[in-house]
């Protein structure tokens, strides 16, 4: 398991129960759409805290090693993996007309 992936399976762990509530919502608003958007939003803002603070973490490393020119790539892999689980996590907050 590489770095990146092992960032998003802890990430997972750590925050189960958020994830878990984000997911039953992040179903229904895929499924269902418009009338889960509020929701999706409200749930989903802490989830990209969660997101991003793992990410950073996992960048600062990259970084402070003195492999920044591979920090962007390595942010890319591994919202590409969080978009695996989560395909819909990038409209969050985004207002839809």
């Amino acid at each position: 398991m590489t770095k990146y992936q092992e960032s998003v399976a802890q990430m997972l762990a750590r925050h189960e129960k958020e994830f878990e509530e984000f997911s039953k919502i992040h179903d229904k608003y895929k499924n269902e759409g418009d009338m889960w958007k509020k929701k999706f939003d409200e749930i989903g803002k802490p989830i990209l805290r969660i997101i991003e603070d793992t990410e950073n973490r996992l960048c600062s490393k990259m970084e402070g090693s003195g492999r920044g020119q591979y920090s962007t790539n390595l942010s890319d892999k591994f919202r590409s993996e969080v978009r695996k689980r989560f395909p819909l996590i990038d409209l969050v907050g985004v207002t839809i007309s």
